[in-house]
């Protein structure tokens, strides 16, 4: 069992209260973890199950989060969705395992998900991981996405500055010459000026 997963099991079983969420919580653990005792069930009829719980009424939000993260980091698809809403979800927390999850997933529609996340002006409080998880899939979108939301947050009265200084350090991982423009803006915010320059130096040396 991978951190990332154990750390999911823990903060959610801080937030049970009642004797039927315990319960509830064994029953899907038994789907959820590898080697778990599931009388009966072969490792397709699990993942049907930890899927069904993903489009069922009334299921709570931690049962849909370990759900969806045990497919995504297993590849399977059909957490897309699920990772996708909660990457842009209130509490941090919740995004960066969802993040996690989808950096697994591999997915296809996963960058531009991203993407849409992180250049929306109206979710910039959100938009850390969807511009951390856009430099971990180094994909076509990635440096457009990153570029549009550091020039549009350099010129902002407000500039988030955990999100600017992480599009900052994500180029530098890209290494992309088009974003030196924006990066030599960067430095001219003491706040970002570190990170900038070591991006730049990463940038001009690729």
């Amino acid at each position: 069992m991978e951190e990332e997963f154990r750390a999911l099991l823990r903060r959610v079983r801080a937030e049970l209260v009642s004797p039927a969420e315990f319960s509830a919580y064994e029953r899907l653990l038994e789907l959820a973890v590898d080697g778990a005792p599931a009388p009966g069930l072969r490792a397709a009829e699990r993942a049907d199950r930890l899927a069904d719980i993903l489009v069922a009424t009334e299921q709570p939000l931690w049962a849909r989060e370990i759900a969806a993260f045990t497919l995504g980091v297993r590849g399977d698809r059909r957490a897309f969705e699920t990772l996708v809403l909660l990457l842009n979800y209130r509490e941090p927390v919740r995004c960066a395992t969802a993040a996690h999850a989808l950096g697994r997933l591999r997915d296809p529609r996963t960058a531009r998900a991203a993407a849409a996340l992180a250049t929306n002006p109206l979710r910039t409080a959100y938009a850390l991981h969807p511009v951390r998880l856009l430099t971990e899939l180094r994909a076509p979108e990635s440096v457009p996405a990153l570029l549009s939301t550091l020039e549009r947050l350099l010129a902002a009265p407000d500039h988030c500055w955990p999100v600017a200084r992480a599009c900052v350090e994500g180029l530098g991982v890209l290494g992309d010459g088009r974003a030196t423009r924006a990066l030599l803006a960067a430095r001219a915010h003491e706040r970002l000026r570190p990170a900038a320059d070591e991006a730049l130096a990463r940038v001009r040396g690729g």
